[in-house]
């Protein structure tokens, strides 16, 4: 356990090791138990030890990857105010445009853009044809795409259409499947 630094760790270890002895078929000759048993533990711990600490570098490198210094001190890399608001707002009037819509139509937008689900998926869990799920989602984009035009410009210089261009490209949610 002091090598471990964890009593938690310590348990896993014991229970690793009482799997991998009963792995050990009845007919194998192990000359020397004490010396089984204490290679079988050094060689999980180390093995948990060596894990551990790629981990750490992982993580340790996926943070620096992801964080912004200045000198020693990381810098706050957060969306500036008015763009929040505007991509708030953006949001806002989507979720009006999609409310405007039957309700078949915003659950297949709501399944298959939000939940990522692909048309088939979506078609599945609905209980309906591929084919309806796509004759929703281009009903779902062009009603988008002509609500969000007429929206009026924001304060810095984007529309609320350029809301509905994002989603025609694919939201986050997609999957890359080459799906609309």
């Amino acid at each position: 356990m002091l090598r471990l630094k964890s009593a938690a760790t310590a348990e896993d270890l014991v229970q690793e090791i009482y799997v991998r002895l009963a792995r050990v078929g009845d007919d194998a000759a192990i000359e020397n138990p004490a010396a089984y048993l204490y290679r079988l533990g050094s060689n999980l711990m180390l093995e948990q030890m060596r894990g551990q600490r790629r981990s750490a570098a992982r993580d340790a490198a996926w943070v620096e990857a992801q964080t912004m210094s200045l000198g020693p001190e990381p810098v706050a890399d957060e969306v500036a105010a008015d763009a929040a608001v505007a991509a708030r707002q953006r949001l806002a009037a989507i979720v009006e445009a999609v409310r405007e819509l039957p309700s078949r139509t915003q659950e297949v937008f709501r399944l298959h853009k939000l939940e990522g689900l692909s048309h088939t998926e979506t078609a599945t869990r609905l209980g309906v044809s591929r084919s309806a799920v796509e004759k929703h989602m281009i009903a779902v984009l062009k009603h988008l795409a002509t609500r969000l035009a007429e929206e009026p410009a924001s304060d810095n210089g984007g529309t609320a259409g350029s809301a509905a261009s994002s989603i025609r490209r694919g939201a986050p949610g997609d999957r890359g499947n080459g799906e609309p």
